[in-house]
């Protein structure tokens, strides 16, 4: 299949139409078939052998009715897009040798050791990265550098990613929408392999030698072997997990979750410990000075608000005064932190962690205790060896913007 067809604006066409007056209803073929196999046979058989054209289309046409009828109430089995059109990939549980890849010799310490885990139960997660049209339809604006509907949202946070997910959760579709852990995502990632890349670098990521210093449109390149695309390349992905450097030596051989919420970063910071690069890209919102100011006065809930738009507005109003306070200490330090070796331009948003008396540690903005967060895959500024699906990159908090970080994610039937 080629690239193109691949993408989400790359839908086959192929349909069938009924007679219907002037205005014919056009049914897709999977629809047809559904329709054709739930039909009694002795009806089927009617149907064939009939010389009344017009009895024959309208029987077809009530059957097409009342099964598009059904299908509109429940889920179809086997669905994977949601009301947004976010689409999934259903990955079955298993087992699966995370970190350093056999034979790797770009491998950083923080990658090691290699070690084999066991995902216990399925999950669906994103076939693509979230995309800026699904972002917009969901947070109503859109912070992305490189503007397109189809390209990855980017500049985004992790605490922005997660707000997005709540969102999605408060549809109550019947699923549970989260960030994957950094072990489904390796094993997603992976796909069944154990080579650095999931296929030739040029044919399946975007990245340095070939982006054009840009995001691109998600599902352009050759998926993995388990249909997902832009794991690698592109911009990298929000993980849920928190980061220390020697996790791998003491991690749970089952469904591990990283570590416990505030654990020590070690010799963390920018590039995760030992690991390649600070963060990349240009900067937050604002291009390279990184931030828009925020409005002068925070907005206030709407009269009769719920609980749950009282919770939204607070949660914005403590953003905007975050960013007030990052761009107080950008004037005070002459600009935001510029990024690492593994990407281009300014990191946006927000200075490095620090350590508390207590050796936790501290989110610069707030003052309260946080984790590093782990980003996975490589990004569209970043070199061959940064696009390996083992590297890791642990940043400065959960606040940080940079136009190669965006997210896809992860859901599970509600009951499960």
């Amino acid at each position: 299949m080629s690239g193109a067809n691949a993408s989400p604006t790359g839908r086959s066409r192929e349909v069938l139409r009924i007679e219907h007056g002037s205005d014919p209803p056009v049914l897709p073929i999977p629809l047809l078939t559904t329709i054709y196999n739930a039909t009694p046979v002795t009806v089927r058989h009617w149907i064939s052998n009939s010389g009344g054209c017009v009895m024959k289309r309208l029987l077809i046409y009530a059957l097409a009715l009342s099964a598009g009828t059904l299908l509109a109430q429940k889920p179809v089995a086997g669905k994977l897009r949601n009301s947004i059109g976010m689409d999934f990939v259903k990955i079955a549980p298993g087992e699966f040798m995370m970190g350093c890849s056999r034979d790797d010799k770009e491998c950083n310490p923080d990658e090691n050791p290699r070690h084999r885990i066991q995902i216990t139960k399925a999950f669906e997660i994103g076939k693509y990265e979230v995309t800026q049209a699904q972002w917009v339809a969901v947070m109503k604006s859109n912070p992305s550098s490189n503007k397109s509907d189809t390209r990855p949202v980017e500049t985004v946070s992790k605490l922005e990613a997660q707000d997005f997910i709540a969102k999605l959760n408060a549809m109550n579709d019947g699923y549970r929408y989260r960030l994957p852990t950094e072990a489904e995502w390796e094993y997603a990632a992976r796909a069944g392999s154990e080579s650095p890349y999931s296929g030739p670098l040029g044919q399946v990521a975007w990245y340095a030698a070939n982006s054009e210093d840009e995001t691109h449109p998600v599902g352009l390149k050759n998926p993995n072997a388990w249909g997902l695309y832009d794991t690698q390349g592109n911009v990298r992905e929000w993980v849920s997990d928190f980061y220390t450097a020697n996790y791998y030596s003491n991690s749970p051989a089952v469904d591990p979750t990283g570590p416990e919420f505030g654990a020590r970063g070690g010799r963390g910071g920018p590039g995760g410990g030992q690991g390649p690069g600070g963060p990349g890209g240009r900067g937050g919102r604002g291009g390279q000075q990184g931030g828009n100011p925020p409005p002068a006065f925070p907005p206030e809930p709407p009269p009769g608000a719920t609980q749950q738009q009282q919770i939204d507005t607070l949660r914005l109003q403590v953003q905007q005064l975050q960013q007030e306070i990052q761009l107080l200490r950008n004037q005070i330090n002459g600009g935001p932190p510029r990024g690492g070796p593994g990407g281009l331009g300014r990191g946006g948003g927000q200075g490095p962690a620090v350590i508390g008396p207590n050796g936790d540690l501290i989110d610069p903005l707030d003052g309260l205790p946080t984790g590093l967060p782990v980003v996975r895959g490589g990004g569209w500024d970043q070199s061959g060896a940064f696009q390996r699906v083992s590297a890791r990159y642990s940043y400065y908090g959960p606040t940080l913007r940079v136009s190669d970080i965006g997210f896809r994610v992860v859901r599970q039937p509600v009951a499960q």
